[in-house]
C-alpha cells in the first residue's frame, strides 16, 4: 500500500545538521478500507504504517518510482501543476467497447467489407495508437477486403474515408449522450480551471470526435477553456511522446510541471517519455495492463463520497514522494 513520506521541518533540519545525527520518523496511519469500484466490488484497500529515515545529507526522502495508489486519497500539498493533461478515450469517457468499436463495425457493414471486430479482438487492436493506424495494421495482417484498392496511396485514401465515416457515426453516439463521463472527470477539471491550471485533452483519436466529447459532455463553458491536441496534429501517435511534448510547448509550461491522466500502457509510456507525472485511471480494456511506471494507479477519479483523488493530490506528485 502507499503512504506519504513526510519531509523534516526546517528547524529539525538545522538541529540534525548541527548534531550530525540521523533521525528516524515513523508515520502511522489508521487503517482505512475502501470498497466499490467502477467495475464492481473490489478487495478492501488498507493504509498501513511505514518507517522512513532522513539523514543529514538531505532534507528530502528517497524517491521510489512506480508507487501505486489504489483507492487511497491523499491531499497533502498545496502546490499546483502547471497543466493537467487528459487522454480522452477511456479517461474522460469509457468509449472503446461500446463506442469506437461499434462505430468501426457499423462502418464496415455499410461498406460491405465482411469485417467485424469482436470485444476481445478490439482489445488487442487498442495496443495500436490511432484508428487509421489500427485499421491499416489489421488489414495488413489479415488481408485487405476485396473492395479495397490495390495501390498503397489509394489504400491510404480508402482508410481515411472509412475513418471519416466511423467518426461521424461515433459523434452521433456522443451527441445523444449515450456514453457518459467517467466519475470525477468534471469535478477534477472544475478544480483545475478554478485554480487557473491549464487543462488540455491529448488523444490519438480524431480531433472532431474529441471535440464532440469535450463540448457535448463537459459543456460549452468548460470546452472554451480546454485546449485539444488530437488526431494527426503530430506525425507519431502514442506511445511516442510527441503529443504531450507539443501540449507542453504550446501551453508554455515545463513538462516536469505537468500531470497526465491516462488509462493505457501506451499512454503512460508517452507521458513518461515526455518527462511528465502520470496518474492511471484503469478502464474496461486496460484493467490488466502493466502500469509499473505510473506515479499513481486508481480505478477512476471518483466523485464524493467515492472520490479517489483530487487536484491537491495531482499537485502533491510534483513535490511529495511515495513508497509502497
Amino acid at each position: 500500500m502507499a503512504s506519504t513520506v513526510i519531509s523534516s521541518s526546517s528547524a529539525s533540519t538545522k538541529a540534525l545538521l548541527s548534531h550530525r545525527k540521523a533521525s528516524v520518523t515513523t508515520l502511522q496511519s489508521h487503517e482505512r478500507t475502501f470498497s466499490s469500484s467502477l467495475f464492481g466490488t473490489r478487495p478492501g484497500i488498507t493504509r498501513r504504517a511505514i518507517t522512513t529515515t532522513t539523514t543529514t545529507t538531505t532534507t528530502r526522502p528517497v524517491i521510489r518510482r512506480g508507487a501505486r495508489h489504489s483507492g487511497v486519497r491523499f491531499s497533502v500539498c498545496s502546490a499546483l501543476p502547471s497543466a493537467l493533461l487528459f487522454d480522452c478515450d477511456g479517461v474522460l469517457v469509457d468509449t472503446e467497447k461500446d463506442g469506437h468499436r461499434i462505430s468501426f463495425n457499423d462502418t464496415f457493414a455499410e461498406r460491405e467489407l465482411g469485417v467485424t471486430w469482436d470485444v476481445d479482438l478490439y482489445g488487442e487492436l487498442l495496443k495500436i495508437g490511432g484508428g487509421k493506424e489500427r485499421m491499416t495494421a489489421y488489414f495488413n495482417k489479415t488481408g485487405w477486403p476485396e473492395k479495397a484498392p490495390k495501390s498503397e496511396e489509394e489504400r491510404k485514401e480508402f482508410i481515411a474515408s472509412l475513418h471519416k465515416r466511423k467518426t461521424e457515426l461515433f459523434m452521433v453516439l456522443i451527441e445523444k449522450k449515450l456514453l457518459p463521463l467517467r466519475p470525477g472527470v468534471a469535478k477534477l477539471i472544475d478544480q483545475a480551471l478554478g485554480k487557473g491550471v491549464n487543462v488540455a485533452v491529448c488523444s490519438t483519436s480524431n480531433e472532431k470526435a474529441v471535440s464532440a466529447i469535450v463540448s457535448c459532455l463537459l459543456g460549452p463553458e468548460r470546452a472554451e477553456k480546454i485546449k485539444i491536441f488530437a488526431g494527426d496534429v503530430v506525425p507519431r501517435k502514442k506511445p511516442d511522446p510527441a503529443i504531450y511534448t507539443l501540449a507542453a510547448s504550446t501551453l508554455g509550461v515545463e513538462p516536469s510541471r505537468c500531470v497526465v491522466v491516462e488509462d493505457s500502457a501506451i499512454g503512460l509510456a508517452a507521458a513518461k517519455a515526455a518527462g511528465m507525472k502520470c496518474i492511471v485511471t484503469k478502464s474496461g480494456y486496460t484493467a490488466d495492463e502493466d502500469f509499473l511506471n505510473a506515479d499513481a494507479v486508481f480505478d477512476c477519479i471518483g466523485d464524493p463520497p467515492e472520490e479517489r483523488f483530487d487536484l491537491a493530490f495531482c499537485g502533491s506528485l510534483l513535490e511529495k514522494q511515495y513508497v509502497s
